[in-house]
């Protein structure tokens, strides 16, 4: 930032002068981008704007007209200010014309009432003005670099406005052209405050020019895109008029913003970005006040207050003979429920949760039943889906309070995780639909499962290894057969008199009698428990 006049009369060569205004004392805070010393009358035609004109009058007019066009000349090329040396030309005070017409022209006027070496002033105030100019190159060249490697490591929005809000210490935001946040980096200020009536207040800020600064909000507002197609508005909220370092910072945080979407490949859209992001910090309990979430929510077009909350997680099924890229299949599963949900009339907050889940977070009138707009999601869902690989919807319990929805998604990934093991083809599971496998999968964890599943199993499991043996599938079978030795027999593909052998084999290892229910169930329960440990990623 250029120097004013105010700073100037701060400088100590300037202050052993004396200085007193005379004139123009409400225009102190005028930069000053130069300072000129001119002793001539016409000196005017030979400034560009900007400058302090020091002189000590003596070759000025006597006439009191001459003296109001020497002003008027001054103010006419944009020259910051005038400061007069007394003592040469005049004595103890300026004629009443100059001060009259510095007034009527807004112009400061500075005498100095003790000598001072005019050289001392201009090497002050030069340095300073180099400095300055110095340091803001040091600084847009900071700048290039920051984002130069924002670009390169095709760094996400939230981290683009990261750095923005640390750059400048002011909160910074993304919206899409609908008005919707995207992205916001409050830089410490209270989130809720900052996107309370955003829509609203967004739409009453629209400046002519690509980059703006609007006073009555205190926006700087910059546009984003390329190529002919604006997508968005970078805001960065300032407390006062923005520098110049400001109005690049903006400038260089969107044109980033706008490669990173060239350069998308595969990727999620802002949109299902800025949805993931709120669903994650609820999960991992990043704001500090559920009305933080609430507010960002809304501030996205989906509100989560006075609403029943339904966690959804969704899984796809890779078919065994299809090699899948698995982020671009996320995000076109992501993509395709949110537009079921908008198909639905189901406003959700819809972004994958990792690199095999997709969340949905569905709010719902209270007196609504969560049942069929779980239907009306998965049916709208399935026509939509292109992909040739199949998916489980998940939804975990119906809760009131945005605390409660990481408990609610916790169970909904706990069900999905089972359910996309052995799906039946259900429109939606939920914990209930598992029954006792998803009590298995819930204790999955737990060592005395584990020592139980290894008490029944272990022998069987240790002689199979060893002689590279099926028999725990033949157990499976005769177990999922219920016991029925016939069409079990079948189901492997054995002759009876084969698989009664297998049978007595099982007998002989497990020490145990497979006509006894009670010793069946145990066995079969240890076998599901098995499957919860062995779970692999479907991909």
């Amino acid at each position: 930032m250029l120097p004013t006049i105010a700073d100037i009369l701060d400088l100590e060569t300037v202050r052993r002068g004396s200085p007193r205004v005379v004139a123009g004392a409400d225009r102190l805070d005028t930069k000053v981008r130069w300072v000129h010393v001119g002793e001539i009358a016409d000196i005017a035609q030979l400034l560009r704007g900007g400058e302090l004109v020091l002189t000590t009058g003596v070759a000025l007019p006597g006439d009191p007209g001459e003296l109001a066009e020497y002003i008027a000349g001054l103010s006419s090329v944009g020259a910051s200010g005038l400061i007069v040396e007394l003592g040469r030309r005049f004595v103890r005070e300026l004629p009443a014309a100059v001060i009259k017409s510095a007034e009527e022209h807004g112009l400061p006027v500075i005498v100095l009432t003790r000598e001072t070496p005019f050289v001392q002033i201009t090497e002050a105030v030069h340095a300073r003005i180099i400095d300055i100019q110095l340091e803001e190159l040091r600084a847009s060249e900071q700048l290039h670099e920051v984002f130069t490697e924002l670009s390169v490591e095709g760094a996400s929005p939230a981290e683009v406005l990261a750095q923005v809000a640390r750059l400048s210490g002011r909160p910074v935001l993304l919206e899409n052209l609908a008005h919707q946040v995207l992205a916001c980096e409050s830089a410490g200020r209270d989130a809720g405050s900052l996107l309370a009536g955003w829509e609203s207040r967004s739409r009453a800020v629209a400046p002519a020019e690509r980059t703006a600064y609007d006073s009555a909000s205190g926006w700087l507002v910059t546009t984003v895109g390329a190529r002919g197609q604006d997508w968005g508005r970078l805001i960065l909220l300032c407390d006062r008029k923005p520098s110049p370092r400001d109005l690049v910072l903006a400038e260089r945080a969107a044109t980033t913003l706008a490669l990173g979407r060239l350069l998308e490949r595969h990727q999620e859209s802002l949109e299902r970005q800025a949805h993931g992001t709120i669903i994650t910090g609820i999960l991992t309990h990043a704001y500090s006040d559920p009305e933080e979430a609430a507010a960002r929510a809304r501030a996205v077009g989906v509100p989560l207050t006075g609403r029943k909350l339904v966690s959804v997680v969704l899984r796809p099924i890779d078919p065994a003979d299809q090699a899948l890229d698995s982020q671009a299949e996320l995000g076109e599963l992501a993509e395709s429920a949110a537009a079921a949900c908008r198909d639905a009339r189901l406003p959700a907050l819809v972004g994958a949760l990792d690199q095999d889940r997709v969340g949905v977070l569905l709010p719902l009138p209270p007196r609504a039943q969560a049942e069929p707009a779980l239907l009306a999601l998965s049916e709208r869902l399935r026509e939509l889906w292109k992909h040739g690989a199949a998916f489980v919807l998940a939804a975990g319990s119906v809760v009131e309070s945005i605390r409660d929805v990481r408990r609610s998604f916790l169970e909904a990934e706990q069900v999905a995780d089972v359910a996309v093991r052995q799906p039946d083809g259900r429109p939606f599971y939920r914990l209930p639909d598992l029954r006792l496998r998803g009590l298995l999968h819930l204790l999955r964890d737990d060592a005395r499962l584990q020592t139980f599943a290894e008490r029944e199993l272990g022998a069987l499991l240790a002689h199979d290894a060893q002689r590279g043996g099926d028999l725990a599938r033949i157990l499976r079978i005769y177990l999922d057969a219920g016991r029925n030795k016939a069409v079990a027999a079948q189901k492997a593909h054995l002759s009876r008199p084969a698989f009664y052998d297998r049978l007595r084999r099982l007998e002989r290892i497990l020490d145990t009698d497979l006509d006894d229910v009670e010793s069946c169930l145990s066995l079969h329960v240890a076998l599901l428990a098995l499957e919860s440990f062995r779970r692999e990623h479907p991909r």
